[in-house]
């Protein structure tokens, strides 16, 4: 989801960028236009973080997949080690493989991904430790970033923005855009510069964090459009009041939902405790009313909520409650919940 002023001013660039009579998707990428787009978005992603010196900012064509090959091709010499919380961490760790030894130091599978593991050890050699911070699938999420002996990486992809982040305990966050961001096509990237050139293999030009650092996130050419809409959304969190404001309300919103979750008979959530997920928020028909889902979801968007369908791999329902999602959509969610109930 994005703010309806987002969505409208990326509208307007594309018919007519700034009174030239083109449409932004007709610049150059390289135009005296563009660039000053794709660094005030840089400028701004490094501002609402609090991004140390030392860490550059990319913006880069693709979803975070690619950079489940490119974090290994970067950073692994001999050994990493990998926290298992769902499908995508899974994906990565799968691509890892491929580049050195992999350590699974924790997985929640045993539960279908309905914790996050504590308590794990992590091995003291390896070059980094990887995370997902937020598991859009199963509505599990770190809340907080992990105290580790060796540098952390994290796909952010569901949960950028949405709450504060040390960066300094980072070499590298990446996520793909279209979750919290913009929308698809962009990824984005806060990469340590001192922790790259490390390893000994080849890594194809496209494919290496330096270069694209080298070349401003022009190496291969950007999804300028994408690019476009992340300035307008950064632009709106800060004027919002930045990060700690969007984690307010992300709270807001997840307290509102999950207390009518928790109070109505009819229903159930699928993740107990503090690791409930504050931007995807899994719940099921409570036992004896299963046959019932279908009817809830009927009955929803009769009343105009939409999109609540749960991933096959959990069922029931998931309300994705992003940056751009207010308070009244929840509530909305929270009258259909009761009223069903009530009927």
């Amino acid at each position: 989801m994005l703010p309806r002023e987002v969505v409208e001013a990326t509208a307007s660039a594309v018919l007519d960028y700034q009174g030239m009579g083109l449409s932004l998707m007709e610049l150059s990428h390289r135009s005296a236009e563009f660039k000053p787009i794709l660094e005030e978005a840089r400028s701004l992603l490094r501002e609402l973080l609090d991004v140390p010196q030392g860490y550059e900012v990319l913006f880069l064509g693709g979803g975070a997949s690619m950079h489940f090959c490119m974090v290994p091709f970067n950073f692994l010499k001999s050994k990493a080690a990998y926290l298992n919380t769902g499908t995508w961490a899974s994906k990565a760790m799968k691509e890892a493989k491929l580049f050195g030894e992999v350590v699974e130091v924790a997985s929640s599978a045993d539960k279908n991904f309905n914790y996050i593991p504590k308590g794990f050890e992590i091995p003291a050699d390896a070059d980094y430790l990887h995370v997902t911070s937020n598991n859009t699938i199963y509505g599990t999420q770190l809340h907080s970033d992990l105290d580790s002996p060796v540098p952390l990486i994290a796909d952010m992809s569901s949960d950028i923005l949405s709450r504060r982040v040390d960066v300094s305990k980072y070499n590298c966050i990446y996520g793909g855009a279209q979750k919290n961001l913009a929308q698809s096509g962009l990824s984005f990237v806060i990469v340590k510069e001192s922790a790259l050139g490390r390893v000994e293999r080849t890594i194809p030009s496209i494919l290496d964090y330096s270069v694209h650092i080298a070349n401003g996130s022009m190496f291969n050419t950007p999804p300028t459009l994408p690019i476009y809409t992340a300035l307008c959304n950064l632009r709106w969190v800060k004027e919002q009041g930045g990060v700690a404001e969007m984690e307010r309300r992300a709270l807001q919103r997840a307290e509102t939902l999950y207390g009518e979750i928790d109070a109505n008979k009819m229903f159930c959530a699928t993740v107990d405790g503090e690791d409930r997920s504050y931007m995807n928020i899994d719940f099921v028909m409570a036992p004896g009313y299963e046959e019932l889902e279908q009817s809830f979801v009927e009955y929803c968007a009769s009343r105009g909520v939409v999109a609540i369908t749960g991933h096959r791999s959990v069922g029931g329902f998931r309300a994705s409650c992003y940056n751009a999602m207010p308070l009244e959509g929840v509530e909305a969610l929270v009258d259909c919940m009761r009223s069903f109930a009530k009927r």
